[in-house]
């Protein structure tokens, strides 16, 4: 799988309307639950317990927080496509982000990206890209919506 390379305005927009690809598959362990836990102060029992996930939830084990799989984003955009000669890229929004189905422990998630949509504000690249984090071997994908980042470019 190539990454795609980019570096200007002009050549992302050439990408608007097609898929941009996928990532490598990303396998979700219980040492990234954990310390994702630790980090957000979420100790919910059904990412940390998994002798009682295994028995009190319908998942069998314990599941990664959502919230940890929405900020696996920019790592596994970065798998797609490398946005270089850049000032700064920013985080802008989320749109109609959807959890369709829980990742259990030791899955493996990739992401496959479709740019909906490149604007130019004054030199500012503002991208609308539609992702789905897909689950190996599971029909139904983690989450589905629309992420945006503004690129500024050195030129």
């Amino acid at each position: 799988m190539s990454k795609l390379s980019i570096q200007s305005l002009a050549e992302l927009t050439q990408y608007e309307g097609k898929e941009m690809g996928v990532s490598e598959w990303h396998t979700i362990t219980q040492e990234q639950i954990t310390k994702f836990a630790e980090a957000t102060l979420d100790f919910q029992w059904i990412h940390l317990d998994a002798e009682r996930a295994k028995t009190e939830t319908p998942f069998g084990a314990t599941i990664a927080h959502g919230y940890l799989t929405v900020s696996l984003l920019p790592y596994l955009w970065h798998q797609i496509v490398e946005i270089s000669n850049l000032k700064m890229q920013v985080n802008y929004e989320i749109e109609n982000l959807r959890f369709n189905q829980a990742v259990t422990v030791n899955s493996e998630v990739r992401l496959r990206a479709n740019m909906l949509s490149v604007k130019d504000l004054r030199g500012i690249a503002k991208t609308r890209i539609e992702v789905t984090l897909e689950i190996k071997d599971s029909k139904k994908p983690a989450y589905t919506g629309i992420i945006t980042f503004l690129y500024h470019f050195n030129n």
